[in-house]
């Protein structure tokens, strides 16, 4: 909590507010006759240390049980409903023990919507803070995690940019485009045709938080395309996703950024070929699965591929990325997001 800019502890405030208004409630309610105004603060301490913690302890609750922004609506009422049956029942139980009125006053009409309905007043005022300081957190909360996650797709399109789409592989598609000229004029303009569509993905995604399964689909397919005719026989690619899942959602080059790492940390030849399988695990999550043969040596990594994935998939709620390792096999598991409307997500 921040009061003019300087950080302060909750439990400071809640204590220094207790003994205040415990004060403020001596003007509030009067002392009984025969009751000094000290006794009456004493009195009063009590009421306002059980029923401000009690109400803290529901604000704390309510906000573990509904956690999302989209859920105050419901959070405030069943809070305030409480706070109002904590307190109608808190006093009399409170004057009760100790003995400051008759039991049989204690749920008199008169008395409940006199000093009860007080209490709520207060109790709500009290809350109010409560919650505009918590919702106030959860707003900054939110432009935090938007900051984040448009620090983590600019850090994306440059791992792509460096590593996955380097001069390096443009070199290479090169030379393999040169070779198909002088062999088949009409695979090499299929591959150039394929090499345009990878780039022009990139540029029309790279921004992007979500792009559709077919989307993306479509494009690994185009990547595939150029990584095989580079390695014709010694490399595999199964595609073995329904269309009913084209719909869902997935981070954009995820998909790819697994095929490539696939390749680069596996060897890849015609005595150990490379099979990739891309395919739909119970309807939740796609896989991307890789018979396991490591290279002994290879070339310097920037091994942020999955945490780059996993940091990106975190801003989406609670989706994990699984990683299953093997004696024979590497596979990575990437939920599938349902995308409700155009400002929730959930999980497909």
């Amino acid at each position: 909590m921040k009061i003019a800019g300087i950080t302060v502890k909750e439990v400071y405030v809640r204590w220094i507010g207790i003994f205040i208004l415990a004060y403020i409630m001596t003007f509030i309610h009067a002392p009984e006759e025969g009751q000094t105004r000290l006794e009456k603060y004493f009195t009063s301490l009590i009421f306002t240390v059980i029923f401000w913690n009690g109400a803290f302890a529901i604000f704390m609750y309510f906000r573990k049980v509904f956690p999302e922004i989209r859920q105050t609506p419901k959070r405030l009422l069943i809070t305030f409903i409480t706070l109002v049956f904590f307190m109608s029942i808190g006093d009399p139980l409170i004057c009760s023990t100790l003995n400051l009125r008759p039991d049989e006053d204690l749920f008199a009409l008169d008395y409940l919507f006199s000093n009860v309905s007080i209490n709520v007043v207060i109790g709500g005022i009290v809350g109010s803070v409560y919650e505009n300081v918590y919702f106030f957190e959860q707003w900054k909360t939110s432009i935090r995690q938007n900051e984040e996650l448009k620090n983590q797709q600019i850090r994306t399109q440059f791992e792509v940019l460096q590593n996955q789409m380097s001069p390096h592989f443009l070199f290479n598609s090169l030379n393999t485009l040169t070779t198909l000229i002088a062999e088949d004029t009409t695979i090499a303009i299929n591959f150039t045709e394929k090499l345009s569509e990878v780039y022009r993905y990139i540029l029309q995604n790279k921004e992007k938080e979500l792009v559709t399964v077919e989307e993306e689909l479509t494009f690994v397919k185009n990547y595939v395309f150029l990584l095989q005719m580079r390695y014709p026989e010694n490399l595999e690619v199964k595609f073995r996703v329904d269309d009913q899942y084209f719909g869902q959602h997935i981070a954009p080059l995820t998909i790819q950024m697994l095929v490539e790492n696939a390749i680069k940390h596996n060897i890849v030849s015609k005595a150990h070929p490379l099979t990739i399988d891309i395919y739909v695990d119970n309807g939740k999550s796609i896989i991307v699965k890789n018979n396991l043969q490591e290279k002994k040596s290879i070339e310097k990594s920037t091994k942020t591929g999955l945490r780059n994935i996993r940091n990106r998939y975190a801003y989406f709620g609670k989706h994990n990325i699984d990683v299953i390792v093997t004696h024979s096999n590497f596979m990575v598991a990437i939920p599938l997001i349902e995308i409700v409307n155009e400002k929730s997500l959930a999980s497909a």
